[in-house]
């Protein structure tokens, strides 16, 4: 199949999805699984140790997504945007349940997978950019969106743009605002 016929059936499988139709969601899914597994690798890769295996994550963030009441992507770079976001959220759900735990609480936990990292730094870190990109959608959302597209679904200036529906000069003056941003916000804290 080409890669337009893949396009135009990914477009079409998002349109059913936004229009409600739940099973969408389904045959969307193996269609880019691939790119979901970068995005969860990335994820992980990025913390050191991780906290879940790669595709432990993506079938969470699945799960997740099946749970949400309506998924509204646009096109296929806000779907893995989206998607990106899960992850995010459930790797930092994972972090302050270990930390709970360290400290105490939760005291009987049922991990998502066997590979789990025991490095309070790692998780105090990601503890730390959560609430940092917790501060920055108060700041400015859309900053907070560019950093997701492009940190954590790996989508390039262009793709971030499509998503956003914003031109790509915006989006890299934006990426460039929010990188600075949460420099100073992790250094300084």
């Amino acid at each position: 199949m080409s890669s337009l016929a893949r396009s135009d059936e990914t477009t079409r499988l998002l349109v059913e999805l936004r229009a409600g139709d739940r099973s969408a969601l389904d045959r969307l899914v193996p269609r880019l699984y691939d790119e979901l597994h970068r995005i969860a690798h990335r994820e992980l890769s990025r913390r050191g140790d991780s906290l879940l295996r790669t595709t432990g994550l993506v079938h969470e963030a699945y799960l997740k997504l099946v749970d949400g009441k309506h998924v509204a992507a646009e096109d296929r770079a806000h779907f893995l945007a989206l998607a990106a976001t899960a992850m995010r959220h459930i790797v930092i759900d994972q972090a302050r349940r270990l930390r709970a735990r360290k400290r105490g609480g939760e005291l009987q936990r049922i991990p998502l997978d066997d590979d789990v990292a025991t490095s309070d730094q790692h998780i105090e870190e990601i503890i730390e950019i959560d609430d940092a990109l917790k501060r920055l959608e108060h700041l400015d959302d859309r900053l907070r969106t560019v950093v997701e597209c492009r940190v954590f679904a790996g989508l390039t200036v262009a793709e971030t743009a499509a998503a956003m529906g914003m031109s790509p000069r915006s989006v890299d003056r934006t990426w460039k605002r929010a990188k600075a941003w949460l420099h100073r916000e992790i250094h300084e804290a």
